[in-house]
């Protein structure tokens, strides 16, 4: 039987809200006491002084891109591994965006088996609601459900379909599946590289409003009504999306939401002179949006924090805005940019955990998040103080475009455990 003990910890427990020094044991993988005191006495185990630092549970990421099968010089299941290890992270929930879309059994199946060897961390793979994302034809749900899919979702491309869209969440709700939706009004939002307004204007930029955002998810919150399925919006970004969430969610529909942590952290003013590694979709937002999502997050409206990780290679990023690949990188940088408003003394870092680890655990139907005996031990024990400038050569990802590249960031990861096992150290 092995034994590790966490001394001298700051535990972070998004459970109780609860801050405070005290000590952990793990045996074979699972948590086996939590103690008060910072340093008791356990025979035979191996010691890890926290030095007062943090430990919190694993980080829970959904909605990561693992570019395998089709574009592995973007990012495979190793590099995405480490990269998540190195962030925090212990379990990252796929994107089925792949070439060719995880919409069959087998290509499911090929992905999980390339994860299971290759990567460091847990991975849970997502399928495609309809075949090739196209939406016209709903997948196997029932199927792909069995090989391993744990959520259902057609990504960045909209159902636009409204009668094959209901088709499929009431099917998904016979199978008490989840469906994810990315809530942009798509005709609307074709072709926009930013946020409509006057910063948009004076750089001559196509633009989206934000009400493209509440219109999508006004059409999907009417489904639920209509289907009762199990309904996840992958990125609430704008205030005006946020009263229909709260009614939603007081009408008691199955419905969650989460944030990317860029759209928590920057805003319009950031692409500033077309810096094209801030292009992101839907496209940053105004300050004022973003202040009213960090309060989202802080009174628990908007339920989870992801990275949306979202490799790109240099020669779809260098191009004019207007043509440049959408996305960033953010396995790495997910802990130290969503510390930012930890800092700021915006959010705590027990609220913070519930929306990073605890929440997307409960979604997930995972027994992770917590700090308590009987739960997996994955773990991460991080200085929440410590300054760093981020050189975006040193990622561990493939790809590099991370808008926070020579950013001045605080909170660097001293060691990730996944299961007990110590998997990423600084």
């Amino acid at each position: 039987m092995t034994k590790t003990l966490f001394i001298n910890a700051r535990l972070i427990d998004p459970v109780a809200q609860t801050d405070s020094l005290g000590a952990l044991l793990v045996k074979d993988g699972m948590i086996a006491e939590v103690f008060e005191t910072a340093e008791p006495e356990v025979k035979g185990a191996v010691v890890v002084n926290c030095a007062g630092h943090c430990l919190a549970p694993g980080i829970v990421d959904i909605g990561v891109k693992v570019s395998e099968p089709g574009e592995r010089h973007k990012e495979s299941f190793r590099s995405a591994g480490r990269a998540a290890a190195a962030g925090g992270v212990t379990t990252i929930v796929t994107r089925p965006d792949t070439l060719p879309a995880i919409d069959t059994p087998e290509v499911l199946e090929f992905v999980a088996r390339r994860a299971a060897q290759d990567a460091a961390v847990r991975v849970l793979p997502m399928a495609a609601l309809t075949k090739g994302r196209e939406g016209r034809e709903m997948t196997e749900i029932g199927f792909l459900q069995d090989a391993g899919a744990v959520a259902f979702t057609d990504c960045d491309r909209v159902i636009t379909n409204t009668k094959v869209f209901s088709r499929a969440l009431t099917y998904a709700n016979s199978l008490d599946a989840l469906v994810i939706a990315h809530v942009q009004e798509p005709n609307l939002s074709d072709g926009a590289a930013v946020t409509s307004g006057k910063f948009a204007s004076l750089r001559g930029l196509p633009a989206v409003s934000p009400m493209a955002e509440r219109m999508a998810l006004d059409r999907d919150i009417a489904l639920l009504e209509m289907t009762g399925a199990r309904y996840h919006a992958d990125q609430i970004t704008t205030a005006r999306a946020l009263p229909a969430l709260e009614r939603a969610k007081r009408n008691g529909l199955r419905i969650t939401a989460g944030v990317g942590v860029h759209h928590l952290t920057l805003n319009e003013l950031d692409v500033a002179d077309y810096r094209t590694f801030f292009k992101l979709k839907p496209p940053l937002r105004s300050e004022n949006d973003r202040l009213a999502v960090v309060q989202a997050v802080a009174d628990g409206l908007i339920d989870i924090i992801c990275s949306m990780h979202t490799p790109q290679d240099e020669e779809s990023k260098r191009l004019p805005y207007e043509e440049a690949a959408s996305g960033a990188v953010g396995l790495e940088t997910l802990l130290p940019a969503a510390l930012r408003l930890y800092h700021a003394e915006m959010i705590s870092l027990p609220q913070l955990f519930a929306a990073l680890s605890l929440n997307p655990s409960r979604l997930m139907g995972l027994e992770t998040g917590r700090l308590r005996e009987g739960a997996p031990a994955d773990l991460v024990w991080f200085d929440p103080d410590a300054p760093f400038q981020l050189d975006r050569t040193n990622l561990q990802s493939k790809s590099k475009n991370t808008p926070f590249d020579g950013a001045r960031l605080q909170g660097v990861v001293l060691g990730t455990w996944v299961g007990g096992t110590l998997v990423g150290d600084k």
